[in-house]
């Protein structure tokens, strides 16, 4: 009980008017975003750099079982976003890929998952950063081969100034230009398929040339996913959900949006595989299909089949689908930013929305600062991707056990607009996990540690205002440190690029039975965390 008005519990006072600010922020957000706004933002934010390279560097890692790569990220797409409606729609808040984990599973995990969250404006650099090797056609000294030059990191930081700058100025400005620059980006890959099949194609035969159909081995289709580009450019699915708080009628639009920007993309995308699989020159293909190697691969074998006037188009278009993808980028990048400052990684004042154009400004200039970070010290596009592939694969793992605790939670149950989501839920945290392993110890062992460091930057910032006791919020949330910990052994001693002491196929069932056990345990633990903590 209070006496003269004060509080008996310091601690949830402040948790109190903490919640009370961020509802008041959450209030200024203006919901203007219908079904084709919506949509037309998953589709833009799927199709960005991804479509410019993924297939040259799929087909490098896999060769023609690459096709079967673009498959089964199409299914892991529609697993988790299964999920992640569900979230959506029952749970609509700016930034809710964020949101959800703490809400489920406590503090810490809220906070390892807000600093990836954080780290993955990574991948609005990887398309500024494509967006520049394209542009290396037509300006030499911007791009060297690998990196980009102190010309090309110039007119980069220029470009992340201009996106800020126009998504500083509301939502609806930012729909109007997202819907214009969506209709070319689906003119053009359609365009390319239909150019390069009609003009430079070989017969069926050259998918089981060169060395077969998977020339280097079934495994390389699942290294693919990662390496290769493919999880990160099917990435973006989820980016109307981060709308969900500025949609109207969130539980009708957000579904339908999310899984129609899904079925567009991943077709366009195996379209695409297809094409460039049968216009490659036979000539280039002496040392098989690892050989293949352009600095802007569509551009460049447009020219090589004559098709001046595509590459022309398809050299425009390098600035247009990388561009529309980071605009969009940017503007997902400042409602994460903003959950996180919610969540309380950062200071509350970065969730600050402006009260006329309802964006939050403090947000969008520290997303500006991260991607210069990111454009710094990496190199070329897939150098970026690889990385941030993983990053995303473990985001949406934390909301499978949202989804699946919130409805195991009697008091706090979903409303079930997902049939059979018991058994969804845990199959997608399997396949997120295995996708994540299978992305090869050379990745894993900069990303998953890179994770970890979310453990100490949660005791660093837990300091006296957290409700719950330590050992409590450690004890909930323990189940990712050891999930990420033990991946990073499993990679270290398995067969993708490991030391192969565990050897195929069973590093990968170990992995599934190893992810089963951690899922559960996530699931038991975030009941337990809900039940004690009702609101966070």
């Amino acid at each position: 009980m209070a006496q003269d008005g004060v509080p008996d519990d310091p601690a949830a006072a402040l948790s109190a008017a903490g919640a009370d600010a961020a509802a008041a922020q959450e209030r200024k957000l203006r919901r203007g975003l219908g079904y084709w706004a919506l949509t037309a933002i998953g589709f833009s934010n799927i199709l960005g750099s991804g479509w410019l390279f993924a297939a040259m560097y799929a087909a490098q890692t896999a060769g023609p079982a690459s096709l079967l790569s673009w498959v089964a990220a199409g299914l892991l797409s529609a697993l988790v976003a299964l999920v992640m409606v569900e979230l959506g729609a029952n749970r609509p808040e700016g930034g809710g890929t964020v949101r959800w984990p703490l809400y489920a599973s406590g503090r810490l995990v809220g906070t390892m998952v807000g600093w990836s969250v954080l780290l993955s404006v990574g991948g609005t650099a990887a398309e500024i950063t494509a967006i520049m090797q394209y542009a290396a056609h037509y300006l030499p000294g911007v791009y060297n081969g690998s990196t980009l030059t102190a010309a090309g990191l110039g007119l980069a930081l220029a470009l992340s100034v201009l996106l800020t700058a126009l998504n500083w100025f509301g939502v609806r400005l930012f729909s109007r230009v997202n819907n214009a620059v969506s209709v070319f980006k689906v003119v053009m890959p359609v365009l390319t398929v239909a150019a390069l099949l009609a003009s430079g194609a070989h017969g069926t035969g050259r998918l089981t040339d060169h060395g077969g159909f998977a020339p280097y081995g079934w495994a390389a289709c699942l290294s693919a996913l990662s390496a290769g580009g493919i999880v990160y450019s099917v990435n973006g699915f989820q980016a109307p959900l981060d709308f969900s708080g500025e949609a109207r009628d969130p539980r009708r639009t957000i579904p339908s949006s999310v899984l129609s920007g899904i079925a567009v993309s991943v077709l366009l995308y195996l379209g695409l595989q297809l094409a460039f699989l049968l216009a490659v020159p036979e000539r280039l293909l002496g040392h098989g299909w690892a050989g293949v190697d352009f600095d802007s691969p569509f551009g460049q074998l447009a020219l090589l089949l004559n098709l001046h006037w595509l590459a022309g188009l398809l050299y425009a278009d390098a600035v247009v689908s990388p561009g529309g993808s980071a605009y969009v980028g940017v503007a997902i990048d400042a409602r994460h930013t903003y959950a996180i400052a919610k969540n309380g990684l950062l200071p509350r004042s970065v969730m600050r929305v402006d009260g006329r154009f309802g964006i939050p400004h403090r947000a969008l200039a520290l997303n500006l600062a991260v991607i210069v970070v990111f454009l710094l010290p990496f190199g070329g596009w897939q150098s970026i991707v690889a990385v941030m592939g993983d990053m995303y694969l473990l985001i949406y793992a934390s909301s499978t056990v949202a989804a699946a605790v919130f409805r195991s939670a009697s008091a706090d149950r979903l409303a079930g607009w997902v049939p059979g989501l018991r058994w969804v839920a845990p199959v997608a945290f399997v396949v997120s996990g295995e996708f994540v392993y299978w992305s090869g110890w050379h990745d894993l062992r900069l990303a998953l540690p890179l994770v970890l460091v979310g453990l100490p930057l949660f005791l660093a910032l837990r300091r006296d205002r957290a409700a719950a006791p330590l050992s409590a919020e450690l004890r909930d949330g323990a189940w990712l440190v050891v999930y990420l910990a033990g991946l990073t052994l499993l990679s270290w001693l398995g067969g993708f690029k490991g030391s192969g002491r565990l050897p195929q196929p069973w590093d990968s069932v170990t992995v599934a039975v190893f992810s089963l056990a951690v899922f559960a345990w996530a699931v038991t633990s975030g009941v337990r965390q809900l039940s004690r903590t009702p609101a966070v």
